[in-house]
């Protein structure tokens, strides 16, 4: 997934980094405990709010650092893989085995049970050797460090569960409710900025609801407490001393490294959502299999719609929950077991929450009628799933996308049906049978191909070393390839 450059992802250190609002009557309530924090307790003079939340809360914070082994290239000092490769052959002495490098970073993180579990971000922990986990303001030079073991990250909503073993109660902090948070009520971020540890910054909730691009639950809130590198994993607490949030990345107008006023945490609702499951190791979603957009204002209008609100079937995936269902190209899902669809960013946070084999229940326009649909929710498709499958797309040197309507139209394809090609790499498999950018693939072995699901069943159904005969549309003109797939290694 690409990030814009502008939005910063605070763990500190050269980090390499790899559907959030859970809502309504699909939340569960996780078994961590959710009493109210010990500054909820009394009255507090406002002027002193924070003043006790930072003495009260600020144990339970801590500073995590992680080493992570790479392999550097023992040529690095030759930039051109040409001459590498006539290094490689004429001098081979010279030729160096890989480099072990390590990468440090820094990051913050919160206890949330006693016996040492901490919540963090993925981005902090996910694909770290090493996880060291201490306590304390920095000034006690005889602070004790904990090796942690990471229980289980979350990319999609960026949130890590690590556990430390201890021998004594850790301090905790109590998480609180982040859909009653208001736009304009005060906050605190607390963490290790630069590794400064458990600093205290204090702001006010700027937005709710942000979308940055960040992944498909993007739900991010925006405050102006200041955030930087080292802040990631850290709490942002209400003035009742409750974690609102897990302060996550900055915003940074693609100049500055550090903070500029604009900062996105993570809701806490979304992390209760998925914290049993986390402590079970993986994270269980709920899965309709449709690509869906938004509807615009021009879609609107041709299709005769009484708003733009609802999230538009663009693409049924076969074989998925939504097409066993009855689910159709062009239907407009307005609304999930009685909640409203605001949005196509908003039907995968819904449909996320959803226990996997649970009924539910669609509100659909089709052809200016609303109806009901009742379907069985899916569980979402491994990431190893999807990364086989793009491996084995790499391999044959071709990318594709689903034709747009404008192409299909112009080509003279009817129902708008095929994959177009986007690239395809000099050498390769696809590049052999004679495909080129702008082919649309419309058949292959004799089997329509519809949409790039059909075009990848295609390609996974057949054995390494088999060849496929492609039907592609060149201009106006059709022509036949065969398109030879590469033996395993």
């Amino acid at each position: 997934m690409k990030y814009s450059n502008n939005i910063k992802w605070f763990a500190l250190g050269p980090v390499i980094l790899t559907l959030g609002v859970f809502i309504g009557s699909h939340y569960k309530e996780p078994s961590i405990q959710l009493g109210p924090s010990v500054a909820r307790a009394a009255k507090i003079d406002p002027q002193n709010v924070f003043v006790k939340i930072a003495r009260e809360q600020t144990p339970a914070v801590v500073n995590i650092s992680t080493k992570q082994k790479i392999k550097a290239d023992g040529r690095a000092g030759i930039p051109d893989e040409r001459m590498r490769e006539y290094y490689d052959r004429f001098f081979p002495w010279h030729r160096e085995a890989p480099r072990e490098q390590v990468r440090q970073s820094l990051g913050s993180g919160f206890v949330v049970e006693s016996d040492g579990y901490i919540l963090t971000n993925s981005h902090v922990v996910a694909k770290a050797d090493e996880i060291i986990v201490s306590f304390g303001d920095g000034h006690d030079t005889r602070a004790k460090e904990y090796p942690a073991k990471l229980i289980a990250a979350d990319p999609k909503t960026d949130i890590a569960l690590i556990k430390i073993d201890v021998s004594r109660k850790l301090p905790t902090i109590s998480l609180g409710d982040s859909s009653k948070l208001q736009v304009g009520e005060q906050v605190m971020a607390i963490g290790n900025p630069f590794g400064f540890a458990q600093s205290v910054t204090v702001g006010v909730v700027s937005a709710k609801g942000r979308v940055i691009g960040a992944g498909p639950y993007d739900d991010f809130i925006q405050t102006d407490a200041s955030i930087n590198p080292g802040n990631s994993g850290g709490p942002l607490l209400n003035t009742r001393g409750e974690v609102v949030g897990i302060n996550s990345a900055i915003y940074t107008g693609g100049m500055a490294r550090g903070n500029i006023g604009i900062g996105f945490a993570i809701p806490i609702d979304s992390v209760k959502a998925i914290y049993d499951d986390l402590k079970k190791g993986k994270v269980k979603r709920g899965w309709l299999g449709v690509a869906i957009t938004n509807v615009t204002k021009e879609l609107q209008d041709a299709m005769g719609l009484p708003d733009s609100k609802g999230a538009l079937v663009s693409q049924v995936i076969e074989n998925s929950p939504a097409e066993k269902s009855g689910v159709k190209r062009y239907d407009v899902i307005t609304g999930l077991n009685g909640e409203k669809v605001l949005s196509s960013s908003h039907l995968p946070r819904i449909v996320a929450a959803i226990k996997p084999g649970t009924k539910a229940v669609l509100e659909i326009i089709r052809d200016g009628k609303t109806i009901s649909i009742s379907v069985n929710v899916g569980e979402m498709p491994t990431e190893r799933k999807r990364l086989a499958e793009s491996k084995r797309n790499e391999d044959l040197g071709m990318a594709v996308e689903n034709i747009p309507a404008q192409l299909a139209e112009r080509m003279g394809i009817e129902g708008g049906a095929g994959v177009v090609v986007t690239s395809v790499a000099p050498g390769s498999p696809a590049g052999t049978a004679g495909a080129i950018a702008g082919d649309v693939i419309m058949e292959m072995n004799k089997k329509k191909v519809r949409n790039i699901q059909e075009y990848e069943s295609a390609i996974s159904s057949a054995k390494p070393g088999d060849s496929l005969l492609m039907l592609v549309r060149r201009g106006r003109n059709d022509l036949l390839l065969v398109l030879k797939l590469p033996k395993e290694k």
